[in-house]
Protein backbone atom coordinates (compact mmCIF):
# COMPACT_ATOMS: atom_id res chain seq x y z
CA UNK A 1 0.00 0.00 0.00
CA UNK A 2 1.01 3.40 -0.79
CA UNK A 3 0.33 6.84 1.19
CA UNK A 4 1.00 10.04 0.61
CA UNK A 5 0.24 11.41 4.41
CA UNK A 6 1.14 15.04 5.06
CA UNK A 7 3.75 16.35 7.90
CA UNK A 8 1.13 17.15 10.44
CA UNK A 9 -0.36 13.45 10.20
CA UNK A 10 3.00 11.69 10.16
CA UNK A 11 2.91 10.63 14.14
CA UNK A 12 -0.68 9.26 14.25
CA UNK A 13 -0.14 7.76 10.73
CA UNK A 14 2.90 5.89 11.91
CA UNK A 15 1.13 4.87 15.55
CA UNK A 16 -1.65 3.18 13.46
CA UNK A 17 1.01 1.22 11.27
CA UNK A 18 2.62 0.02 14.43
CA UNK A 19 -0.37 -0.86 15.84
CA UNK A 20 -1.34 -2.61 12.95
CA UNK A 21 2.34 -4.33 12.51
CA UNK A 22 1.91 -6.08 16.09
CA UNK A 23 -1.83 -7.73 14.42
CA UNK A 24 -0.30 -8.85 11.58
CA UNK A 25 2.68 -10.54 13.32
CA UNK A 26 0.31 -12.52 15.39
CA UNK A 27 -1.42 -14.02 12.28
CA UNK A 28 -1.33 -17.04 10.72
CA UNK A 29 0.47 -17.42 7.54
CA UNK A 30 2.27 -14.15 8.34
CA UNK A 31 6.19 -13.58 6.64
CA UNK A 32 7.06 -10.30 6.93
CA UNK A 33 5.73 -6.62 6.91
CA UNK A 34 7.83 -3.21 6.10
CA UNK A 35 7.11 0.32 6.40
CA UNK A 36 8.94 2.59 3.95
CA UNK A 37 9.51 6.22 3.84
CA UNK A 38 10.40 7.62 0.83
CA UNK A 39 13.46 9.71 1.34
CA UNK A 40 14.05 11.15 -2.38
CA UNK A 41 12.58 11.16 -6.01
CA UNK A 42 9.56 12.73 -7.66
CA UNK A 43 7.04 10.29 -6.09
CA UNK A 44 3.66 11.41 -5.04
CA UNK A 45 3.64 8.68 -2.00
CA UNK A 46 5.87 9.15 0.92
CA UNK A 47 5.08 6.01 2.68
CA UNK A 48 4.78 2.43 1.67
CA UNK A 49 3.66 -0.47 3.48
CA UNK A 50 4.41 -4.20 2.26
CA UNK A 51 2.72 -7.17 3.66
CA UNK A 52 4.65 -10.48 2.51
CA UNK A 53 1.96 -13.83 3.28
CA UNK A 54 2.68 -17.62 3.16
CA UNK A 55 -0.44 -17.81 0.20
CA UNK A 56 -3.51 -16.43 -0.48
CA UNK A 57 -5.64 -18.12 2.28
CA UNK A 58 -3.55 -15.93 4.18
CA UNK A 59 -4.16 -12.67 2.90
CA UNK A 60 -8.01 -13.49 3.38
CA UNK A 61 -7.99 -14.58 6.60
CA UNK A 62 -6.18 -11.68 7.69
CA UNK A 63 -8.33 -8.98 6.22
CA UNK A 64 -11.18 -11.05 8.09
CA UNK A 65 -8.91 -10.44 11.56
CA UNK A 66 -7.96 -6.89 10.44
CA UNK A 67 -11.68 -5.64 9.71
CA UNK A 68 -12.39 -7.54 13.13
CA UNK A 69 -10.31 -5.86 14.73
CA UNK A 70 -11.34 -2.69 13.46
CA UNK A 71 -14.70 -2.79 13.83
CA UNK A 72 -13.83 -4.05 17.95
CA UNK A 73 -12.40 -0.80 18.11
CA UNK A 74 -14.44 1.58 16.33
CA UNK A 75 -11.22 2.60 14.15
CA UNK A 76 -12.41 3.53 10.70
CA UNK A 77 -9.57 3.99 8.01
CA UNK A 78 -11.19 6.13 5.86
CA UNK A 79 -12.64 8.52 8.21
CA UNK A 80 -9.01 8.57 9.59
CA UNK A 81 -7.36 8.95 6.35
CA UNK A 82 -9.90 12.02 5.25
CA UNK A 83 -9.51 13.57 8.78
CA UNK A 84 -5.93 13.73 8.32
CA UNK A 85 -5.84 14.58 4.29
CA UNK A 86 -3.80 10.81 3.86
CA UNK A 87 -3.90 9.52 0.29
CA UNK A 88 -3.82 5.80 0.35
CA UNK A 89 -3.38 3.74 -3.04
CA UNK A 90 -4.28 -0.06 -1.36
CA UNK A 91 -3.86 -2.73 -3.63
CA UNK A 92 -2.38 -6.44 -3.25
CA UNK A 93 0.70 -7.37 -5.65
CA UNK A 94 1.81 -11.19 -6.59
CA UNK A 95 5.51 -11.98 -6.82
CA UNK A 96 6.78 -11.80 -10.30
CA UNK A 97 9.64 -13.79 -11.17
CA UNK A 98 12.99 -12.25 -12.55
Amino acid sequence: DKFRVPDAARDEFLARTQEADRLLRRLPGFIEHRLLHQTGGPGRYNFVTIAIWRDAQAVAAARVAVAARHRASGFDPQAMFARLNIEADLANYEEVAA
